[in-house]
């Protein structure tokens, strides 16, 4: 596709699919920030600045540049932690206040860091810019995105801008405190370091051709049906994903180390006895597969 095609698809991914699901993942950077239109300005060119300059090198580099699932999970942790240091002022401060030059960097920078917390639809996008081989092409389809989505996040900053100066505000902390707790604990499930409980099983593998075990997976808007799998332990598997039409992030999931983009077919080697876990890209779907 040409870079205005492109273009395009990502302004119209940006308007139809991307403006609730990036401003509930990635709109949480926007606490803490006072809302006026000159921030949530500074906050879109920086987060335009940063999709654009992820567009060409994912268009140029192409799946290279993906980063694996324990570094994306410590930055939600630490997105999450962000959130709360944030949320404080809230509570401090019902009336927005004049903040120094060497401080005006914070929107912008906050703008940039929300490439490190894609939504669904944000890895969809980076998908077609691998896909489009070319650095404009990958500049042109994220910086699309952006432009799609820039209202929803112009009304949230508004609309945090007249809660902050409301006695809203500390109700405003609250909510923010709990979508950082909520970052961190997709983070912490993302990276694996939540304890995992054995739970028992709702499916169980179906016997395949050559002895391998077959298991059907669906990806939905709730998460993986069946959630929880059983097979044998010993001898291979082979996992048949499907997606569902509103799955969002849980059709980019993280299985034995390898991260897979749905539909996909993923052929597991014999496993030993124990829990197999996978986990979509953003931490907030979990299945596991129970081999005994």
């Amino acid at each position: 596709m040409e870079p205005v095609a492109l273009f395009a698809s990502g302004i119209a991914a940006g308007l139809v699919a991307g403006t609730a699901s990036c401003t509930a993942v990635q709109g949480s950077l926007l606490f803490g920030l006072s809302g006026t239109p000159r921030v949530v300005a500074q906050f879109l060119a920086g987060r335009l600045a940063s999709y654009i300059t992820a567009g060409a090198v994912l268009g140029t580099l192409g799946s290279m540049v993906r980063l694996p699932a324990p570094v994306r999970a410590g930055m939600l942790v630490a997105a999450g932690i962000m959130v709360i240091f944030f949320a404080r002022r809230m509570f401090r401060h019902r009336h927005c206040e004049p903040r120094p030059p060497s401080r005006r960097l914070k929107a912008p920078l906050l703008g940039a860091a929300t490439i490190l917390l894609p939504c669904g639809v944000t890895l969809s996008m980076e998908m077609l810019a691998v896909t489009s081989a070319s650095a404009p092409g990958g500049a042109a389809v994220m910086g699309g995105f952006v432009v799609g989505t820039a209202p929803a996040f112009a009304l949230l900053g508004f609309v945090l801008r007249r809660v902050s100066q409301s006695r809203l505000a500390a109700f405003a902390g609250v909510a923010a405190v709990a979508v950082g707790l909520w970052t961190i604990a997709a983070g912490l499930t993302l990276g694996g370091w939540w304890p995992q409980v054995t739970t028992p099983a709702a499916a169980t593998a179906r016997a395949g051709p050559g002895g391998v075990q077959l298991l059907t997976i669906w990806a939905t808007e709730r998460g993986y049906r069946p959630g929880i799998s059983q097979a044998k332990a010993g001898i291979p598997v082979e996992v048949d994903f499907r997606a569902g039409r509103d799955a969002t992030c849980a059709t980019h999931l993280t299985i034995d180390g390898r991260d897979v983009d749905l539909p996909a077919t993923v052929r597991l080697p014999a496993q030993p006895p124990g829990q197999l876990r996978y986990v979509c890209a953003m931490g907030m779907f979990t299945g596991f597969i129970t081999f005994r």
